[in-house]
Parts: C-alpha cells; structure tokens; sequence
C-alpha cells in the first residue's frame, strides 16, 4: 500500500480527535476557566514533549535564531489563536465561530503555502477541496443554528474569520522548521513557548477552582487533553502535514465538524440532521478525491536536529 495513506490516515485520526474534544472540553468548561483549562493542556505536556524527544533524538535543544522564530510562532499559533478561539465562541454562535473558523481555513493555508513551500495548486486539490467546503458548509449550518450576521455578533464574527487567517498561516509557516527539525523537536518548543505566554493570564483562575473536589471526570478530561489532543495530536499532524504538504493537509479539519457533531449526538443526546449527513457525504468524497492524487514527490523526511 502507498506509504502517503498513512499520512492522511494520521491526519484524519487527529482531526476525530479534535472534533471530539468539542464536547470533553464543554464538560470541563464546568469546574476549569477556559484559559486556564487551555494552559493546562499545553503547560502538562511540555514534559511529555521533551521527554519523548529525548528519548528519540538523544537532544532537546536547538539554535538560538530557531528557538527566536518558534518563540513568534508559538506566542501566535499557541498563545494567541487558542486565547481568540474560546472568545470567538463566546462573542457569536457556535454555527458562526465554526463555519468562520473552519472553512476559510484550508482556503488561505493553500494560498499562503507558496510563500514558505513549493506546492502546487491542482485542479484536483481545487475540485475536492470545493466538495469539502460545501460539505462542511452542510454540517455546521445543517443543525439547526444557522448563520446569524447580526450586528450583535459582527465582533465574533470577524475575530473566527481572522482566526483562519492567522491560524493558516501559521501552519505553513512551521513547514521551512520541519525541513531542519523534526517534527516532534518543533511541536515540543511550540508547546513550551505557547504555555510560558499563556501563564500569566492564569494568575486569576487558579484560586477559583476545588482542586482537593475534582472529580475523575475532570481527571480524565486533562488526561485526555494533555496526552491525546496536544502531545500525540500535535506529532502526528505535524509530521502528516510536512509529508502531505500544508495545502492539502489543511482541507481535512473539515473531518473536525463532523466529529464535533458526532460527539454531541453521543456524549449530550444531540440530534443529527439529513443535512449533515448529506454534508458528511459530501466532505468525505471531497477528501477522498484528495488523497487520489498522485504527488509528484514527498518531501524527505525532516532530519533530527542535535542542540
């Protein structure tokens, strides 16, 4: 079999994974600040990070300029865009911070990828990425909530939009690092830069939670978030997205959507429309017509950095 559907396998997985801390991370929001909660996630598995990279690579460091630039990438890409995804949730409706947030993503991710790699545009990529579009269009619109441009939620709105942005572009910007360092050495520093900017917007929560209450619940939630959504998440994506490039790694968080909706029909008894079956169908066959495309070459592996 093709080694690449292994990359795409791997991008699918995480991309389950995400759609399905939608609903981990709603039961959490009851005991944890969600800054505080999203710390948490990072900051607990910067140990597994190294940990991990060490035992693999022999080495954790890497040079100053490269640590400077994953240090701008991390304060955006961790810090920033995690912090503007719970208060575009907050300041609009769950339908419009996912459709704002999710679709335009893989869109400027293509665009932006011929800055930092040389990847083709196909025609392929644009007719499955189409499908796609439309079916997450589907999904997210298709239950129930619909799309709300009131000027009530026009602040939201334009921060999910620019969410894409600044999330896509951070992406591809990764991709010129995982040329020099592996995957798993950029995810590591990624996440200790992310959680340092991030700690002192804690200082107020910590105070405010049961910590001798919680429940294995709130256990298993972090367990989940640290383990599963960051650290394993984070290299398998990362390392898919390097082979697969970011253009075309990009169009399959349209999988996060459908697992989202997926989770609320098993974890909260929510209902799931025709229209989002329909959605899923379209997506799916979007992301298939995708990974058909014979690539005129994988880019070789990223080295293990030594530091």
């Amino acid at each position: 079999m093709d080694k690449k559907w292994i990359y795409y396998a791997g991008l699918v997985a995480v991309a389950v994974i995400w759609g399905a801390n939608f609903g981990v991370s709603r039961l959490a929001m009851d005991t944890f600040d969600p800054i505080l909660f999203t710390f948490l996630r990072f900051g607990l598995a910067v140990p597994f990070f190294f940990l991990l990279l060490k035992l693999k690579e022999g080495s954790v460091g890497i040079p100053l300029k490269a640590a400077l630039q994953l240090a701008v990438i991390g304060l955006v890409g961790v810090t920033g865009l995690e912090i503007a995804c719970m208060y575009s949730i907050k300041m609009t409706t769950l339908a419009n911070a996912s459709l704002l947030n999710v679709a335009p993503w893989p869109i400027f991710a293509a665009l932006f990828a011929p800055l930092f790699m040389r990847e083709p545009i196909s025609p392929r990529l644009i007719g499955g990425g189409g499908a796609a579009i439309v079916g997450v269009c589907f999904i997210i619109l298709g239950g129930g909530e619909g799309l709300n441009l009131s000027s009530d939620n026009m602040i939201g709105n334009l921060l999910a939009f620019g969410i894409s942005i600044v999330g896509a572009l951070y992406n591809v910007a990764c991709m010129p690092l995982m040329k020099r360092y592996s995957a798993l050495r950029v995810s590591t520093w990624l996440a200790l830069f992310g959680s340092l900017f991030m700690y002192p917007l804690t200082l107020g929560s910590w105070g405010k939670v049961d910590w001798s209450g919680l429940s294995a619940g709130s256990y298993m939630a972090i367990a989940y978030n640290v383990l599963i959504c960051t650290v394993f998440a984070f290299i398998v994506w990362n390392a898919s997205m390097f082979k697969v490039g970011a253009a075309r790694a990009n169009f399959f968080r349209y999988v996060v959507p459908a697992a989202a909706v997926a989770a609320g029909y098993l974890m909260f008894d929510e209902s799931i429309t025709g229209w989002q079956l329909l959605g899923t169908f379209f997506m799916a066959a979007g992301l298939v017509w995708i990974t058909l495309e014979k690539q005129k070459g994988i880019p070789a592996a990223a080295p293990a950095a030594r530091g």
